[in-house]
């Protein structure tokens, strides 16, 4: 890990913890978080390849979270196993547990949505649930 002491823009020293390319780090992409390995360092966003998911992304529309009355309610995929994408640095953090599969962490990952959305008697929760069962069937069909 690099770390370099820098000036913010109001001339404020700070300690900037770089991440290197290899490391393991959690990251949080749109509404899911994921474990993933950095494969490429830029400005001020890292390049992960996806290893495991922590959190499936959220149903419906990123402007109206948790509406379901809206012009279209977006079905959101979770990121693939090995699929690389850009995520802002403030959203990358090291890791050091144990890396589950990604077959078993997207198993969990759903469990616990259903688990959220069930307790919530909302449309969007219903909507929800309706649009990760489809999503489900897809993932692990064949």
């Amino acid at each position: 890990m690099i770390s370099l002491v820098k000036k913010n823009e109001k001339g404020v020293l700070y300690m900037d913890k770089s991440l290197d390319i290899g490391q393991i780090v959690t990251g949080i992409y749109k509404t899911g978080k994921y474990i993933g390995e950095i494969t490429n360092v830029r400005p001020s966003q890292y390049v992960v390849r996806v290893l495991a998911v922590l959190k499936h992304p959220d149903q419906g529309d990123l402007h109206n979270p948790k509406e379901a009355d809206v012009a279209f309610f977006h079905e959101r995929r979770a990121l693939a196993y090995r699929e690389q994408t850009n995520i802002p640095n403030v959203y990358v953090k090291p890791y050091d547990g144990e890396i589950p599969t990604y077959e078993n962490s997207l198993k969990q990952a759903l469990k616990q949505q259903y688990s959220e959305l069930d307790a919530d008697n909302s449309f969007w929760a219903k909507k929800s649930m309706e649009m990760l069962r489809n999503l489900e069937k897809d993932y692990f069909k064949g």
